[in-house]
């Protein structure tokens, strides 16, 4: 493996009484496309969310690039950008698209407008969607929205390079989606990783077994707030692990509880 970027040492979380992540080491290495997957309710967006500095664990430790963090995100800048990519796009319906994705140049740069138009203009264009910069989220497909998410997720200051997002994180990107807008976003998504000067490393939560195939490259399985297996994607469809074999057949019966 190469280096690593980001590393979870014995991290939990847990909300009331419910524990969704149990003493839990991760490790997320330059270059890869790692897959985290689950069923419903295990803490794969939680990890993510602490992953990105927006949840703090209850115990544990999180390094970047070696580097203890210290607090969220908002306490301090990370030694490498991460940007993240939420369940349902997460945009503001009363900003255009352009607004949408220049939002945080809007808010925290000095760059003209013009500028900022500029580079949404190439985000947009980096994610197949020319021309849409002046439309509305409810004008748009919701694959469209998912891309619109990806063009502010990958946006950077040209005057702070530095900050630009080198990790992603996608939190369910295909879900909601018919097939072929799935595949559009799963294509995307390795175009992302494979553009100079983008994001060359991220972490996938999905259920989708098209977009756990076409987007990752290692997986982790998530259960009762621990890892309970990793590999490649190639050996998902070879282990006996009774875990994996239950989640990938979508069978009842097995070591994983059916809720309801």
């Amino acid at each position: 493996m190469t280096e690593p970027l980001i590393e979870l040492k014995g991290v939990s979380k847990s909300f009331g009484n419910n524990k969704v992540l149990d003493n839990v080491d991760l490790t997320i290495y330059r270059g890869e496309a790692l897959g985290i997957i689950g069923p419903s309710g295990t803490g794969k967006s939680t990890i993510l969310r602490v992953i990105a500095g927006l949840t703090a664990p209850d115990g544990g430790e999180i390094y970047i690039q070696g580097v203890r963090r210290q607090g969220l995100i908002e306490d301090g800048a990370d030694s490498v950008g991460i940007g993240m990519v939420f369940q349902q796009a997460a945009l503001f319906d009363s900003l255009t698209v352009e607004e949408n994705v220049g939002f945080s140049l809007y808010q925290h740069s000095r760059l003209s407008k013009q500028q900022i138009r500029e580079l949404v203009t190439e985000k947009l264009e980096m994610v197949g969607l020319p021309g849409i910069a002046s439309r509305y989220p409810a004008e748009l497909s919701g694959g469209m929205r998912k891309r619109v998410s990806f063009a502010r997720a990958i946006m950077s200051n040209p005057e702070n390079p530095q900050q630009g997002a080198e990790v992603l994180l996608y939190d369910e990107p295909t879900a909601g989606l018919d097939p072929i807008a799935s595949t559009v976003i799963e294509d995307l998504i390795r175009q992302l990783q494979s553009t100079q000067g983008v994001c060359g490393t991220y972490a996938i939560v999905t259920h989708q077994d098209s977009t756990i195939r076409r987007t990752a490259d290692r997986i982790i399985f998530l259960y009762q707030g621990k890892v309970q297996w990793q590999g490649t994607v190639d050996e998902i469809d070879n282990t006996d692990h009774p875990l994996i074999r239950q989640f990938m057949s979508g069978s009842v019966h097995g070591p994983i509880q059916v809720a309801g």
